[in-house]
């Protein structure tokens, strides 16, 4: 079984690291497997450094398809194109693309135009906000894939709601357990947390990456100003690239630092305080760890981090996430727990499913 798996951005390569350590052990073991991991963008991409590949421990892509274009239907339209000519080339028995970009939604249309199994990865995740383009995408994505991999029973419900056949739909559990259960005793103790006299448990770490949010600097500045007043003397500490290092460097005293690799950024995560973020891959290792997190959104694609984890949502509303600052700080957190199948066994599910689904 030949398996092609298109990651179209950095999270996506800790994703799909579990499943290519699958693959390289069943082949070991004998069974007919094999994978190639094509990347839509290019070799020089500066997201993706070489201790991304290391850390995680896979080779890096092994093909580039080179589309590097702001535009997402340009980008759309490069990534068809592209990866239409890669299977033309290759065989290919099934291509697993990885939740919502658009890249994604351009490989998962040529996998079916060409006839090819399609498995998504991270599959019935939802926003209900038709206005934004990757809900578009998630919809066109789960509508043509022959195999859907969920995470939990909330997106199997969903699927289900939408009409996929139950015969189609597979509760996997959450992929990113799999690297965090790999690499628990792996994590690697950034020079920062001596550089800045970080206690283990006493500061708090802030990410922030959605454009929405860093396009209103004036609300963006009051949530700052929040964070770093409720956060009363506690270090809040954010490892950040680009504009939104820029934007909270001049906007905020909170401390900007350079991005961290994979296993430093997973030590100072699970040794925090707590966490605020806008990212849910962010959020869903918080709950894992244990660690209070808020993010700064009104919905989740993964709400079982909030119904059972450790999450708590309070969208950009700057008092709410003071109220929510102050309740981490004085330790006043809701009881948490781990979601079903966090077990770290999501991607050798998905393996035995895939070989099932090629021998009917």
């Amino acid at each position: 079984m030949n398996i092609c798996i298109v990651a179209g951005a950095r999270p996506n390569f800790v994703k799909v690291a579990p499943i290519i350590h699958a693959i390289e052990h069943a082949a070991a073991q004998g069974r007919d497997i094999a994978y190639t991991l094509v990347y839509a963008g290019s070799a020089a991409d500066p997201t993706l450094e070489p201790s991304l590949f290391s850390d995680l421990q896979i080779d890096g892509p092994g093909v580039f398809l080179g589309v590097e274009c702001e535009n997402l239907n340009e980008l759309t339209g490069q990534v068809m194109s592209a990866f239409e000519r890669y299977l033309q080339g290759n065989k290919t028995d099934v291509v697993i693309v990885v939740d919502d970009l658009a890249s994604t939604m351009a490989a998962a249309i040529v996998t079916k135009k060409q006839g090819v199994t399609l498995a998504h990865l991270v599959a019935g995740t939802r926003s209900f906000d038709i206005s934004m383009p990757k809900e578009i995408n998630r919809l066109v994505i789960d509508g043509l894939s022959d195999l859907l991999f969920t995470a939990g029973m909330s997106a199997n419900s969903i699927t289900n709601r939408e009409g996929a056949e139950q015969s189609r739909v597979y509760m996997v559990g959450n992929i990113l357990i799999d690297n965090l259960r790999f690499n628990h005793n792996r994590w690697r103790e950034p020079e920062i947390v001596g550089r800045l006299g970080l206690e283990s448990g006493r500061y708090i770490v802030f990410t922030l990456n959605r454009k929405a949010l860093m396009a209103d600097e004036q609300k963006l500045e009051r949530m700052l100003a929040e964070i770093t007043d409720k956060a009363a003397g506690v270090p809040v500490v954010a490892p950040l690239r680009g504009r939104a290092a820029e934007l909270v460097g001049r906007l905020s005293a909170i401390t900007v630092v350079n991005p961290l690799g994979y296993l430093e950024f997973g030590w100072l995560t699970a040794h925090a305080l707590g966490i605020i973020t806008d990212s849910g891959n962010v959020a869903e290792e918080a709950t894992f760890n244990g660690v209070p997190c808020i993010t700064l959104n009104s919905y989740t694609e993964h709400i079982e981090t909030v119904k059972v984890g450790t999450n708590v949502l309070v969208g950009e509303d700057a008092e709410r996430l003071g109220e929510e600052v102050s309740r981490m700080v004085a330790g006043e957190w809701k009881a948490a727990a781990i979601p079903e199948r966090w077990d770290g066994r999501s991607a050798e599910r998905i393996i035995q499913i895939l070989a099932d689904y090629q021998r009917k």
